[in-house]
């Protein structure tokens, strides 16, 4: 769930991959860690006298650190979004580490990984960044303070990182505190359950995913196996059958009511439709075929939807699926939380995300005050409609709130980060946009509850 929207699994990416760990190990040499390595060109976006780093570690997770020429000796370790469904290298780490220079520009160090594989899994994803955070020590020294910090899928990753990593041997803090931007807080159980709604309501009003001449398979499933359909061919569907792709004079009243009814039950924003239409195949197929053995992570059970031109018709007609407890438990072992953080945790999210819902923090915060760490908790929230990246200044304004928490125990409140955001925003010169009084609503007024 992120700004990168999926594919197809590329296979000649691995062999890419496989090439280029090659030619890192007999261009640089593996050192003393085990991990091969080599220094690069910083982009343009961070400061002169950066130094950046890449390599890919033992198992097979390519990575970046950058560090300033003034580092504060403050690491943030960085989990992206995704999950990508193909391999990824350098090239994204690159595209990373610019579009989150602030950091760098900050006088933080960065260090993110790639993870080891495409497809999903968020426990190898977290152990694989405090793999890198690892070798950071190790070639570094340890830093003054570590903060955890995750971007969208990348936000469920941390989580994981700071319930699992966050206090090493003898109760050393390996991390000191969280930072998740845009994350996926409700946990994959609950969060992905729009997007397989999504596939069974499509489906109910467009009947081409797939088509009545194609192979039949359940939507939980993606895609059958084998199948070849590309990112373009589905995009191409859903315009065919919806008008999205097109301005609304130019839709046919069939494709405008179609697409209304969708929207309006699902609960989504148009500009939004192929993006989770991909997640919904791509991401669910490499889920079912990949991870869960063939089984069924999701439910629609006693759902009932509403919003459409015709409920009843609607819920009479639309698939059922019951969900394989097997499935489930993979899922919830993998990307659910307890909530039991020892460490400062801030989050910042935009009211109106149109990826990762802004309601996901109200799960997170359940669960948080289930576990009693809510006091180490604090949410913020902007009036902002995107999700990838936010206003500039809030990000620096963040992470001041929490090296302050940490190092003088003062817990910042939403009003007092808003303040602190003023600071910054002459070195940007972008505004603010913090919603101080903002509390979300409740995450089953937006995704259709399930039964337990």
């Amino acid at each position: 769930m992120s700004e990168n929207v999926p594919g197809v699994t590329d296979m000649a990416t691995a062999l890419r991959r496989c090439l280029l760990a090659i030619a890192l190990a007999l261009g640089a040499g593996i050192g003393a860690t085990g991990f091969a390595q080599q220094e690069i060109a910083c982009p343009g976006s961070v400061p002169a006298g950066t130094v950046c780093q890449v390599g890919i570690d033992a198992n097979g997770a390519h990575w970046l650190i950058a560090i300033p020429k003034n580092w504060n000796k403050v690491l943030v370790m960085h989990a992206r979004g995704g999950p990508e469904l193909q391999a990824v290298g350098v090239k994204r780490s690159v595209n990373d580490l610019t579009r989150w220079s602030v950091w760098v520009r900050e006088g933080y160090a960065y260090a993110a990984s790639q993870y080891r594989r495409g497809g999903y899994g968020a426990l190898s994803a977290a152990e694989d960044t405090e793999s890198l955070r690892q070798l950071f020590v190790a070639k570094f020294g340890k830093p003054r303070r570590t903060i955890m910090h995750g971007q969208s899928w990348g936000g469920l990753v941390g989580a994981k990182v700071i319930e699992l990593y966050a206090t090493g041997e003898g109760g050393a803090r390996n991390y000191d505190a969280a930072l998740l931007t845009s994350g996926v807080l409700a946990g994959a159980t609950r969060a992905y359950n729009f997007r397989f709604d999504l596939r069974t309501v499509y489906q109910f009003y467009c009947r081409n995913h797939p088509r009545p001449d194609e192979l039949q398979y359940p939507a939980w499933q993606g895609l059958p196996p084998g199948s070849t359909l590309t990112a373009a061919e589905l995009r191409a569907r859903v315009d065919e059958c919806t008008g999205v792709g097109l301005t609304a004079d130019k839709r046919s009243p069939e494709q405008q009511g179609r697409l209304s009814a969708i929207l309006n039950v699902v609960r989504i924003q148009e500009r939004s439709l192929h993006g989770n239409m991909s997640w919904a195949t791509f991401f669910f197929a490499d889920l079912a075929q990949q991870r869960t053995g063939g089984r069924n992570a999701f439910s629609n059970i006693g759902v009932q939807y509403t919003g459409s031109p015709d409920d009843a018709a609607l819920n009479a007609g639309v698939a059922r699926y019951s969900s394989d407890p097997q499935a489930v438990a993979w899922l919830a072992n993998d990307s659910d939380f307890t909530g039991k953080v020892t460490i400062p945790t801030l989050t910042l999210h935009a009211i109106g995300d149109p990826t990762v819902f802004v309601e996901n923090q109200s799960v997170y915060r359940e669960i948080r005050t289930r576990a009693g760490t809510q006091n180490l908790l604090v949410q913020t929230f902007t009036d902002e409609t995107e999700h990838s990246f936010l206003a500039t200044p809030q990000y620096p304004a963040l992470m001041q709130a929490l090296l302050d928490w940490v190092d003088h125990g003062k817990r910042p409140s939403a009003r007092d980060i808003a303040a602190q955001c003023e600071g910054f925003r002459a070195t940007y010169g972008e505004t603010c946009r913090f919603q101080v009084d903002y509390f979300p609503p409740a995450f089953d007024t937006r995704v259709y509850p399930r039964k337990p």
